[in-house]
């Protein structure tokens, strides 16, 4: 059956994936102006994996709780509440001074972010039906590649000709305009937990588990660092046994225990993102500093995994609704496999045409990978849950990308340290890279096996 709603299908169609578009358009865009960045500030290399690495770990800690609360106090409050705050801390970015202001209102612009990925998509699935949600969220997910694929050449052209600053100052317009839309054109309100108590405790051990887990990874190999992932470790423990005893858990464990699509699905996004996202922050000073090319003509050398992922997205995402998600997104997850275990080759020699072919290779692998797999997600339980799948798809993937970042980090901690990368240390900045791209190679051979491994989830009457 059909979900009752007063929201057009193609008005909130425009308005989540005018939305959804931000985030990736930024993060993408930043990789691009770090050296530019390193340039003013002096920054040293760990420094500027920080910049990145504030904006995923803010996302990734209010994730479970943004979810929480806007299935507690509407859905749409929460979404268009986190518009406003990421566009407003976005512009101030372009105003800062010093290093420590970005860092900043990077994790601002994270929080903002967290609002509305854990709403984005539950919106979405509450108002599309089984039958062509697959083809809502594949459009969705497009949107997110697009950002990413526009990201780098908008960004390294607007650089080149204005300085960094301007990507930030460029995106607060589209920023307002998105508020706006959502403010408008969303017509309806969703909040199936309105009432219950929040899990205060919850949250602060699941964040703190995660800010011990990122901060860990990047002090290694002191004893510090160790001590900090221990401390991750126990954290995270403590919260597992917490929202399993709980009556109002920020996270419903219990439907990992008993749901193996859900449970695997979710567990192969987050080893994909981690395995994916630091390509282009490893690639992008890869080409800035190894290859001496311009932010320009890097963000064009970097389009093309993102711009291969906004084509086939919406195909994927057809597919799912025809074929069964699980070996659709383990097919992709395997050309992942093999694109990362060519990167994992390059040194100071490796011509630009084979970077770019494998990029191709990646993008079409990433493609056949999402789409479906976040289709079996949102198949796999009853609309009362799409809000926690939602936001435990939205936690995942910003998991996996702050694992991602926190692995790529620790290989320049280990070689680099905090020095600026000059031709005195590019032999260690190489081996950095190829280690982590042998690291990623190795996490997508074992997502492949709970991709094949969650079962058949074939999308069926509305439930």
């Amino acid at each position: 059956m059909e979900p009752r709603t007063k929201t057009s299908k193609s008005a909130l169609l425009l308005v989540v994936t005018a939305t959804t578009f931000m985030g990736p358009f930024m993060v993408s865009g930043v990789n691009i102006i770090l050296p530019a960045i390193d340039s003013e500030f002096s920054a040293g290399a760990l420094l500027l994996s920080w910049i990145a690495n504030a904006y995923l770990l803010s996302t990734a800690v209010m994730l479970v709780p943004a979810a929480k609360i806007a299935d507690m106090f509407g859905r749409k409050k929460i979404f268009v509440r986190g518009i406003a705050l990421f566009s407003l801390a976005t512009v101030a970015i372009a105003l800062t001074q010093n290093i420590q202001q970005i860092l900043g209102l990077r994790v601002l612009q994270g929080v903002g972010a967290a609002m509305i990925s854990s709403t984005g998509i539950a919106i979405v699935s509450s108002v599309f039906p089984v039958s062509e949600r697959g083809r809502a969220i594949g459009l969705t997910v497009a949107a997110v590649y697009v950002g990413l694929s526009s990201g780098p050449f908008v960004a390294g052209w607007l650089a080149s000709l204005w300085g960094w600053r301007i990507v930030f100052a460029a995106t607060f317009p589209l920023g307002i305009a998105s508020f706006f839309l959502a403010v408008t054109m969303i017509r309806d309100e969703w909040a199936p937990a309105r009432g219950q108590p929040l899990d205060l405790a919850g949250i602060f051990l699941f964040g703190l588990s995660l800010i011990c887990l990122m901060t860990g990874l990047s002090r290694i190999p002191s004893p510090y660092g160790f001590l900090l992932l221990v401390t991750a470790l126990i954290c995270f423990y403590a919260f597992i046994r917490r929202e399993a005893a709980t009556d109002f858990p920020v996270v419903e464990i219990r439907l990992f225990q008993a749901n193996r699509g859900f449970s695997f699905s979710s567990l192969a996004a987050l080893i994909n993102y981690a395995a994916t996202f630091a390509i282009a922050f490893y690639l992008s000073l890869y080409l800035q500093y190894i290859h001496a090319l311009s932010p320009r003509t890097t963000g064009l050398v970097l389009m093309t995994q993102p711009v291969m992922m906004a084509v086939l997205s919406p195909l994927a995402g057809r597919l799912s609704d025809r074929f069964e998600s699980g070996r659709l997104a383990s097919l992709g997850m395997a050309l992942c496999a093999v694109g990362l275990f060519l990167l994992a080759w390059v040194d100071q020699t490796t011509p630009l045409s084979r970077i770019i072919v494998i990029l191709f290779l990646m993008g079409a692998g990433f493609a056949l990978f999402s789409s479906p797999n976040m289709n079996a997600i949102m198949s796999s339980v009853t609309p009362v849950h799409y809000g926690l799948a939602s936001g435990t798809v939205a936690t995942m993937r910003l998991i996996g990308q702050m694992l991602s970042m926190a692995i790529a980090t620790m290989f320049l901690a280990i070689l680099i340290g905090g020095k600026q990368i000059t031709p005195d240390n590019h032999d260690q900045f190489i081996l950095a890279v190829r280690l982590g791209f042998t690291t990623f190679c190795l996490l997508c051979l074992t997502g492949i096996y709970f991709s094949l491994a969650r079962g058949t989830i074939r999308s069926g009457p509305e439930r």
